[in-house]
């Protein structure tokens, strides 16, 4: 007789090494969501003041050499050059799920796939269908696909919310995904004319990188000028350049052997990610994010098609199409929600995940390069939708913050400090030994006090 089938939790508690991993990045993400927020700031108050003539001087001075097709302005670097290096961290993350995170197991990767996937076909539906109804361009309908965790989680940062790591950790995988698909949706419909001389030069470099790193050859000497000479190949090819850093992230081992407490590719996601979260993000979004924001300006991002396409698209694409693939693999896999979360935890999350800054911005250019005026408006549209989306999961989650401040404090109580969660310990015996050992020195120490105030009470202690 086989045993019943048991249903699956969604959003159970993480398996502590992964809990640890996710609370790393997370921290990390953190940190640079709250720079990015300064540098939007920083780059919509430098626009929108009486210097916003050395905001343009700036952006658009060229530097580079043009011999080699690299004499760009430094807003395009920015786009090309640093935004590589975010991509090079999205490469290595997504090779870290797929063979030791939730991606690695099919039944775990059901669930933010799914949502993903709805996360990016519903936005990109709700822009369609307005703009077919508005007489609009159809060019910008991957612009409301994208999620932003840096300024997710920075967000979460500011409002406070102890959200459960299990719901952090979704919204991780989430993004990872979601950027996954960003990659291919960039190096498929915004690829126009292609150099095979130079993207055969890149593909030489690309399998260079792999077989150096087959043979274990070490030295950061090594690998930064080859990825330099696969980005300018990349660029010149007329793919995306990121794509080079998506491919070169993708290459590296994200395995542990034995010996080894971290993989390669977590010890350079590790040096990296600071880079990327704290300066090549940061930077992209001082240079993209300067759009006018006029009360006139922001007043024509809710009448006209394109931007009001975008709006929509990540304030309730984003959330409906998150929240329904969610309800959809619950529904359809027997699986169940955690007993500690509510469905309006996931519609918050859904919510938030509607802040598609920095790849927003940047598809925003690729898909309206032709025309700057609606490029700028459209820039808007993503920081207008990205604020609304921000709002209102803000509200969503704080409803609900008195629960997540007891599933926090229950996730990461240590009471026997041992610095393991005695959520994880329970099982073990060790754990209950130290914990009656604790137990009866509180008991003693409550019976010496007890003594002690009794005999001051008497006066047994007093001078003769």
């Amino acid at each position: 007789m086989t045993a019943p089938h048991t249903p699956r939790k969604l959003f159970g508690r993480l398996s502590l090494p992964e809990r640890n991993f996710v609370a790393e990045a997370l921290r990390t993400e953190t940190v640079g969501g709250v720079l990015l927020l300064i540098a939007a700031i920083t780059a919509l108050v430098w626009a929108n003041t009486p210097l916003r003539d050395s905001y343009q001087s700036v952006s658009d001075f060229h530097i580079g050499p043009a011999a080699l097709g690299l004499d760009l302005s430094i807003r395009h670097w920015a786009a090309d050059g640093l935004l590589a290096i975010f991509f090079f961290v999205a490469g290595i993350e997504l090779k870290r799920e797929l063979v030791a995170g939730d991606l690695r197991d099919p039944k775990a990767a059901v669930l933010p796939v799914v949502a993903a996937l709805c996360g990016m076909a519903v936005p990109a539906l709700v822009y369609v269908v307005t703009n077919l109804a508005g007489g609009g361009s159809l060019s910008g309908w991957a612009v409301p696909t994208a999620t932003d965790i840096a300024f997710a989680l920075a967000v979460l940062a500011v409002i406070g919310t102890s959200l459960p790591s299990a719901l952090r950790a979704f919204l991780l995988t989430l993004a990872v995904v979601d950027d996954l698909f960003a990659i291919l949706i960039i190096a498929v419909f915004f690829t126009s004319e292609l150099n095979f001389a130079a993207l055969g030069g890149a593909v030489v470099g690309l399998v260079v990188f792999w077989l150096l790193l087959r043979k274990e050859v070490r030295g950061w000497y090594v690998y930064v000028p080859l990825a330099l000479v696969v980005w300018g190949l990349m660029y010149n090819s007329g793919v995306h350049a990121t794509i080079a850093g998506v491919a070169m992230g993708l290459m590296l081992r994200c395995s542990r052997r034995e010996d080894e407490k971290h993989s390669p590719g977590e010890h350079i996601e590790h040096l990296v990610r600071p880079i990327s979260a704290g300066l090549a993000v940061p930077l992209f979004a001082l240079f993209s994010a300067g759009v006018p924001v006029s009360g006139g300006a922001l007043a024509e991002v809710f009448t006209r098609p394109e931007t009001l396409g975008v709006v929509l698209g990540l304030v309730l694409g984003k959330a409906v199409g998150i929240f329904g693939g969610t309800w959809l693999t619950a529904r359809f896999t027997r699986a169940s929600l955690s007993d500690d979360l509510a469905w309006p935890d996931v519609f918050a999350v859904a919510t938030l995940a509607g802040i598609g800054f920095t790849v927003s911005l940047l598809i925003g250019e690729l898909a309206f390069a032709d025309d700057p005026a609606l490029t700028a408006e459209v820039k808007a549209s993503v920081l207008v939708g990205s604020l609304i989306a921000a709002v209102l999961a803000g509200i969503l989650l704080k409803v609900r913050n008195n629960r997540y401040r007891t599933l926090w404090d229950d996730e990461n109580r240590d009471d026997d400090l041992d610095g393991i969660p005695d959520v994880y310990e329970q099982d073990n015996p060790e754990y209950h030994l130290r914990m009656a050992a604790i137990h009866d020195r509180k008991a003693e120490e409550h019976r010496r006090l007890a003594k002690v105030t009794a005999g001051a009470g008497d006066g047994s202690d007093s001078p003769a």
